[in-house]
């Protein structure tokens, strides 16, 4: 019996969350389980851990039986770039750089869409990694 693999995009997600499911399973393992009115830390990561590995594997399965589309490349340049360029740019332009290379390998794209998007991802960044998270980028090239 030959196995066809009919949806490349549904299997890979599927095996791709059954293998993060199972490792939360796998590294929670030495730690006690406890009950349902006393949970202990293993509880909670096994038990989501679980969750993910089923619904993983149900994603990989109907992989198997229903056709979809194929699985778009990874676009790797824009994410390479930034992180090359974050130490040296500071964040605001690398950001700056991560948008401009992402347009760049489309084939439509507006300036005005462009400068919003990049305006809404520098100020996400800032707010959360910089003043949220208090993580020392440095945000200008200076």
């Amino acid at each position: 019996m030959k196995i066809e693999i009919r949806s490349r995009k549904d299997f890979g997600t599927g095996l791709i969350f059954v293998f993060f499911g199972a490792g939360a399973m796998f590294m929670s393992r030495h730690y006690p389980m406890g009950t349902v009115m006393r949970m202990g830390p293993a509880y909670f990561p096994s038990i989501l851990g679980g969750l993910l590995a089923l619904l993983g594997l149900a994603i990989a399965l109907r992989g198997l039986y229903v056709r979809g589309e194929a699985p778009t490349p990874l676009a790797l340049r824009p994410v390479v770039a930034f992180a090359l360029l974050v130490q040296s740019l500071g964040l605001v332009l690398a950001v700056f750089a991560l948008v401009v290379i992402s347009c760049l390998g489309g084939l439509d794209f507006r300036l005005r869409e462009v400068a919003i998007l990049y305006l809404v991802l520098a100020a996400l960044a800032l707010g959360l990694f910089v003043y949220g998270l208090g993580l020392p980028f440095k945000l200008w090239p200076v």
